[in-house]
This record gives structure tokens, C-alpha cells and sequence, in this order.
């Protein structure tokens, strides 16, 4: 019996959310609510593909086709709202023997890519993995070109005190010497979210770098999601907002999405460590075990995301261009290097 490949009906959208909740694959992102949200703000159309062998689900699919005069081109995540991983999930394999694991697993993205070829016949299609996705040959099978990149992880699970002695002797200092009084850090919403976003969107632009996730999408998901799956951090020191955070927070991971930009306010405090700092506390008291850094790519950054001694992990961009459509994937690396 062979995998059946559909768009998702409304039964399937019923039981979308409770799919990604199942699969080792899944993240905030994939839920329905938050890929309705992609698709409006990136101009996209939305093709939630499901796999089934059977009654049994495969695997999901979502996928953001944008069309421009005749050239199709399908993104998952779509290009310029800074979502770090989506691309497909995988469920009902883990009990399986490698070789039936493999089977079903490539026959999967086999079928899911004949699917697309029929429907939607793209020039370019570029997907963004997870390191958790670590199987990737059905993909280079599939003619894609695979580039690594990296993110930093916290290890949340060994509490508070032994999680803080691992960090670097200053980012321990930051944390330790800080006056209590003379900051506050609470979690926001709305607002804040505002606050967050300008003050990215101002550092980027000051270092010649397009930024395009604005609030209105932060603010949809956030109103679309489950409370407490996006949480905005801020610090303010007499009132006055310093700087924060935007924080994913989802099945037993946090995710520094977006924020920790170095403020040009001058305050006796380390803003971005106790923010970190304050992060990790709640997501430990919630019992998370990992703090996604969001990136290990930039140099600079990185030494100070080292500071909090993370494990490396990989993530996955995969592309692939129709023959002749060189300059077409060119234009769209740069949009996927925005995003």
C-alpha cells in the first residue's frame, strides 16, 4: 500500500495541532494557527500537505507557495519573517525497525515532492529543518543542495544553580551583582511586543541590514497561539523600557526568537544577561529543558551567546532550482538569508 498525499481537509486541520504535538519534528510554527498567520504576512497560499499509509498519518507537510508573473516558488518557512525551522514532520515511526523507518520515511517525501511537481510545478523551492530532522537523503535524492548552519542550546534541565555555574565568570557577575532595585523584568504582551520589535527594527537599520518581521505578525500569533506560547520579556530601569525579548515557548523548548539587541541606553546593568538570565529561570520553573540561542552563525554575537555554555546543533537549508533559473535562486537566497 503506498503513501496518499492530499491537501489537508478540514477533518485532517481538526487534528493538525495534536499531529504536531505528537511528532519529534514539530514546533510552534507548524501549528495551523501560526501557518494561517505566515501565509497572510508573507503574501503567501498556504498548501498543508498529510501523508497517510492507510488510516495511519505519515507525516505533514506545510508548505507556502508565492507566485510571481509565471514562476511559482514554494518556501517552508516562507522568506522574511525570521522563522527559524519548519519543513515537514514525521509520526508513528519511532517504533519501527530502521530499515521499515527508512522505507516509509523516504517514500513520504518522495511522494510529497511528486505531489507538488503535479500541483504546483515550482522553479524554486527552498525548506528550513530543525537539527531534530537528521536523516536529509531523501532530500539530496531529490536533487536539493544541503547547507548546514548552526544554533546554540542550554541545557535547562540540571536547576537553577548548577545551570548558572556553568556560564562564564562574567556573565555570572552580571547576573549576581546586579541590584534587584534597580531593574525590573516582567513578561508583557501587546505593548511590549511593539516595543521589542521597534528596537530591533532600529539596530538592524543601523547596521545596514533589512529587517521585515514587524509587530503586526508577532502580535497575530500572539493572539492566535495558546497563551504563554509567545511571551514578550522586557527590562526597564525607572519605567523606562531598556530592552527585551520575544520568547517561543513550546513543548519542552524555549526559543530566543527575537530581541536581546544591544541597547544604546546607558545603564549600570547588564540588560541582555539578566533577560537571558530570567528566561531560562521561568522556563526551568516551567519545567523546559532547553534554551534555543536562535543562531550560532555570526561571529560577534556568538561570543557573547557562548557565555552561557551552550552545545552546538545543527539546522538544515535546503534548496532547489528548475535548470536555467540560476538568477531566480539568487534573488531568493538573498530574500532567504533576510529571513
Amino acid at each position: 500500500m503506498s503513501i496518499e498525499i492530499r491537501y489537508a481537509t478540514e477533518d485532517d486541520v481538526h487534528q493538525w495541532d495534536q499531529y504536531v504535538a505528537q511528532s519529534p519534528h514539530g514546533n510552534l510554527f507548524h501549528q495551523y494557527a501560526a501557518l494561517e498567520v505566515q501565509a497572510k504576512h508573507s503574501g503567501s497560499e498556504l498548501y498543508p500537505l498529510i501523508g497517510f499509509k492507510g488510516q495511519e498519518v505519515v507525516g505533514l507537510f506545510p508548505l507556502f507557495k508565492i507566485s510571481k508573473g509565471p514562476i511559482n516558488t514554494v518556501f517552508s518557512p516562507p522568506p522574511e519573517l525570521r522563522v527559524a525551522y519548519l519543513g515537514p514532520v514525521l509520526l508513528n515511526m519511532d517504533h519501527m525497525k530502521q530499515r521499515k523507518r527508512e522505507s516509509r520515511h523516504h517514500e513520504f517525501i518522495d511522494s510529497c515532492f511528486e505531489w507538488i511537481q503535479n500541483e504546483i510545478r515550482p522553479q524554486y523551492t527552498h525548506i528550513r529543518l530543525d537539527g531534530n530532522y537528521d536523516d536529509l537523503r531523501a532530500f539530496s535524492w531529490n536533487d536539493f543542495s544541503i547547507s548546514p548552519s548552526y544554533t546554540y542550546h542550554v541545557d535547562l534541565t540540571g536547576g537553577e544553580e548548577d545551570v548558572l555555574m556553568n556560564f562564564s565568570s562574567d556573565a555570572r557577575s552580571n547576573i549576581r551583582n546586579a541590584p534587584e532595585e534597580s531593574y525590573t523584568i516582567e513578561e508583557g504582551g501587546l505593548s511590549e511586543i511593539d516595543l521589542i520589535i521597534e528596537q530591533v527594527s532600529d539596530r538592524y537599520e543601523d547596521q545596514g541590514v533589512s529587517f521585515h518581521t514587524t509587530a503586526e505578525f508577532v502580535k497575530d500569533l500572539y493572539t492566535n497561539l495558546p497563551e504563554g506560547q509567545i511571551r514578550p520579556y522586557t527590562l526597564r530601569v525607572d519605567g523606562d523600557f531598556i530592552g527585551g525579548i520575544l520568547v517561543t515557548d513550546y513543548k519542552d523548548m524555549v526559543s530566543r526568537w527575537q530581541g536581546g539587541v544591544r541597547t544604546d541606553i546607558d545603564v549600570d546593568i547588564a540588560t541582555n544577561d539578566l533577560l537571558d538570565w530570567q528566561v531560562m529561570c521561568d522556563a526551568m520553573d516551567r519545567g523546559r529543558a532547553t534554551y534555543d540561542l536562535v543562531g550560532a552563525d555570526n561571529r560577534r554575537i556568538n561570543r557573547y551567546k557562548s557565555k552561557f555554555n551552550p552545545s552546538l546543533h545543527p539546522f538544515y537549508s535546503l534548496e532547489r532550482s528548475e535548470a536555467g533559473m540560476g538568477k531566480l535562486a539568487h534573488i531568493y537566497k538573498t530574500l532567504r538569508q533576510r529571513a
